[in-house]
């Protein structure tokens, strides 16, 4: 269990970069992690996937979506992200400008 908040590196894809296929956005998760934020700041809709198959969520042309699992602390601290997570996007509609991001937060030690 921590307390002190630890900023994963980023990750990102520009847009001539992502295609209608899954393509991996940035490493695997290397720490459970507790909040993701996604940001498009491309012109097109986009679709994330937790396994690089099954449409997962939805993020819509120049908005963002923010997860935070550790709103309301479980007991034991294992509702986290897990490690070793790759995270994939695609196109629903092809973007023409912009890059989409990825800020992933964990405890330390975890």
């Amino acid at each position: 269990m921590s307390n002190i908040v630890r900023f994963d590196a980023a990750r990102s894809l520009g847009n001539a970069s992502i295609t209608n296929v899954y393509q991996p956005l940035g490493i695997p998760f290397e720490h459970a992690m507790r909040v993701l934020t996604f940001t498009n700041g491309t012109n097109g809709d986009m679709m994330i996937s937790f396994d690089g198959v099954t449409d997962n969520l939805p993020v819509l042309a120049s908005t963002f979506a923010l997860y935070d699992l550790t709103s309301n602390q479980d007991t034991n601290e294992t509702f986290r992200y897990q490690k070793g997570t790759q995270i994939s996007i695609k196109y629903i509609s092809a973007p023409t400008s912009g890059t989409f991001y990825l800020v992933a937060v964990y405890g330390k030690g975890e």
